[in-house]
């Protein structure tokens, strides 16, 4: 395979990176797992070291040293400016003549469409939302949290159901079998066993995210309180999704809007028909799907597009992560 032919697809999340080698016509050489990208935790040089280990050995089993072009979508590359930093760390390690680094959002979006144009939300640990059109126009969110303006995502649900449940049992709230269901999770009877627990951190922090499920399973048996905080995330999701829209506009366009992230592809009923819903009072024209595509696949479609790979190509790439 040739220098000038070929690409290093990155989707590197939080807690597990996929890396794949294509070449120019879209056959998969190698593909490869890795641990988390968290440079906000571990600094970026830490960071990037985590990519270079699966990056190693996708390089070996295809039996080349570089690419042309490095596609890396990548977790925590919420800013542009994080974008540039992120591609200059990259291009330093000599993986492939030019770099690309963008928010691992625009990954899920171009798993899921056959060109470069629509929007993606993704609602994971945290929530975000992008778009793009085929000549290089994008729309997109900070996404860093409360700071910048978001609500939702699993962490988000967390805390929400865990500030109804506690003002449910102490009385500053209305009634909610979140006050139940919450604490039972973890085999304890009360919310303030819940909270004492939380607090000294006799239930490990990193564990508040499992209360996630609990809340859509309380939320299904029609808790009045559980079931308008899934309303407010169906809101949340289509709200961004028609800024988007509105910002690329293609709200008088059909459009795909795609739902990715473990909480928008689980299947819950009244999530999936409130997005439905909101979004064909709002955006008629758009078309909601679900995106269960490998996201590294989204990555590598967007350095097939940048090296000038034709339908073919992709149609190739796509097979091989969709057989």
């Amino acid at each position: 395979m040739g220098l000038t032919a070929s690409v290093l697809a990155i989707d590197a999340g939080n807690s597990k990176t996929d890396v794949a080698v294509l070449t120019r016509d879209g056959n998969v050489l190698a593909t490869a797992r890795g641990g988390g990208f968290r440079p906000p935790a571990v600094g970026v040089e830490t960071a990037v070291d985590e990519l270079a280990a699966a990056i190693a050995r996708a390089y070996a089993d295809a039996g080349v040293t570089s690419v042309s072009h490095v596609s890396a979508c990548l977790a925590n590359a919420d800013l542009p400016v994080e974008e540039e930093q992120l591609a200059t760390a990259l291009h330093a390690r000599g993986w492939g003549a030019s770099v690309e680094v963008r928010n691992d959002t625009f990954a899920i979006l171009r798993a899921g469409v056959a060109e470069p144009r629509g929007v993606a939300v993704v609602c994971g640990a945290g929530i975000n939302c992008v778009g793009m059109r085929p000549d290089g126009r994008t729309a997109r969110f900070p996404a860093l949290g409360r700071i910048s303006g978001d609500w939702g995502g699993g962490w988000g649900l967390a805390e929400e159901a865990l500030w109804f449940a506690a003002r449910a049992e102490d009385g500053r709230g209305g009634p909610t079998e979140l006050t139940r269901t919450l604490p039972a999770h973890f085999g304890l009877d009360s919310m303030y066993a819940l909270i004492e627990a939380l607090h000294l951190e006799h239930v490990a922090h990193a564990r508040r995210h499992e209360l996630t499920p609990v809340l859509f399973e309380t939320a299904a048996r029609g808790d009045a309180v559980a079931r308008s905080v899934v309303a407010r995330l169906a809101e949340e999701v289509v709200t961004m999704a028609t800024v988007a829209l509105t910002r690329l506009r293609l709200l008088d366009e059909e459009t795909p809007v795609l739902l990715g992230g473990g909480v928008l592809t689980a299947g819950h009923p009244q999530l999936d028909d409130g997005i439905r819903d909101l979004l064909s009072a709002r955006a008629p024209k758009a078309v909601a799907r679900v995106v269960t595509a490998s996201p590294v696949l989204g990555a590598a479609l967007l350095g097939l597009d940048r090296v000038g790979a034709g339908a073919q190509a992709q149609e190739r790439a796509r097979a091989h992560w969709e057989s």
